[in-house]
């Protein structure tokens, strides 16, 4: 009787459905059955989400410059004819010069310089630097446009990738490499050492940052010498980009506890990622990305070393402003709701050691 007792609960009945789910939701098999469903929603969003931003790259707005001085001869019909090959995407500025619009073109207002040629004729200059897909872009459809004109048309690439990273990706991959190991670093930090408190968790976050932004850096220049980098501005660049999604981490697991992956997961790789530019340049990804995505942290990171590799002398305030303002709010609200983090350790009050 003891035995049917105990299979049948406390008074020889089955359990009730009820008495079931109270069981199941007080076992280790409910998180994980909930880990296993957004585990997999969250690889087809992935997917997804670079997919719909890398899969068909499309032209929504072009800044170029016109050189008016001297005028391009036949200009009209090349001009009209790269609005109907770039679906009026091609948004032209007039410049007086041509050392005005090389001047635009390295303040990166422009992604490339329409000017006359030697022989009555339209030289396009491209910027490889400003984006390898937009001036691929460019150049293929100016040789089409020149065919179809009869405008002989020259294309010339005035700022090319280096040769070490002739598709722009490595500084893609190294922010990357920067925005997910800066997060995996607090996630480990929160199962390792669990016990440290605010001031010392903000502390070991920079630690790492600043020594993983150096392996980085240190990689990809000294040991493979795919980029030459202005090694000290690139190396803190990649140490405040990891530090920056490392505190956006924990802010989100004071907030949410151990759920706190899943708003990380998406405003840093769901959505940062794919429309931080470094893949797609931002004109051609679909709008609403390309707007948002120089207000997160991947493409500030993105912004900021692509300017320091290619851009010395130009520098924008913008992306490290971005990176500031995270790393900042992240802080401001970890250390107000500190008391909310699970981590962090408890002190023997004086008196109490003092009595043991």
């Amino acid at each position: 009787m003891s035995g049917s007792s105990e299979r049948h609960g406390a008074h020889g009945r089955p359990p009730t459905l009820r008495e079931r789910w109270e069981a199941y939701k007080n076992s280790p098999f409910l998180p994980a059955t909930v880990l296993v469903l957004i585990v997999a929603a969250a690889a087809g969003l992935f997917a997804g989400s670079y997919t719909y931003a890398m899969a068909k790259p499309t032209p929504h707005r072009i800044p170029a410059a016109l050189v008016t001085q001297p005028a391009v001869q036949r200009g009209e019909a090349f001009v009209a004819g790269m609005e109907k090959a770039l679906d009026a995407s091609l948004e032209l500025r007039d410049y007086p010069d041509v050392a005005d619009a090389r001047r635009a073109l390295d303040e990166q207002k422009v992604f490339a310089i329409v000017r006359a040629s030697g022989n009555d004729g339209v030289a396009l200059d491209v910027a490889g630097a400003s984006g390898a897909s937009v001036a691929e872009l460019l150049g293929k459809a100016g040789l089409e446009v020149g065919d179809a004109t009869g405008v002989p048309v020259t294309v010339r690439d005035v700022k090319p990738l280096q040769e070490g990273d002739p598709r722009g990706l490595a500084l893609f991959y190294i922010s990357l490499a920067a925005v997910i190991m800066g997060f995996l670093g607090a996630i480990q930090l929160s199962v390792h050492a669990h016990g440290l408190n605010p001031a010392e968790r903000i502390a070991f976050t920079a630690a790492y940052a600043l020594l993983g932004g150096f392996a980085i850096a240190a990689a990809v220049d000294w040991w493979l010498g795919a980029v030459d980098l202005p090694f000290v501005q690139s190396w803190l660049i990649l140490a405040f980009t990891m530090f920056t999604s490392g505190m956006v981490f924990t802010m989100f697991n004071t907030l949410m506890g151990r759920w706190a992956m899943i708003p990380t997961w998406g405003v840093m790789v769901l959505l940062g990622n794919p429309s931080s530019g470094g893949a797609v340049s931002w004109p051609l990804l679909p709008s609403a990305l390309g707007h948002i995505g120089r207000w997160l942290p991947p493409g500030a990171s993105v912004n900021a070393q692509h300017t320091a590799v290619y851009y010395q002398g130009h520098q924008f305030v913008f992306p490290y402003l971005v990176l500031a303002a995270w790393a900042l709010v992240s802080c401001t609200v970890f250390w107000v709701w500190r008391h909310r983090h699970p981590g962090g350790r408890t002190h023997t009050p004086e008196h109490a050691a003092t009595a043991s």
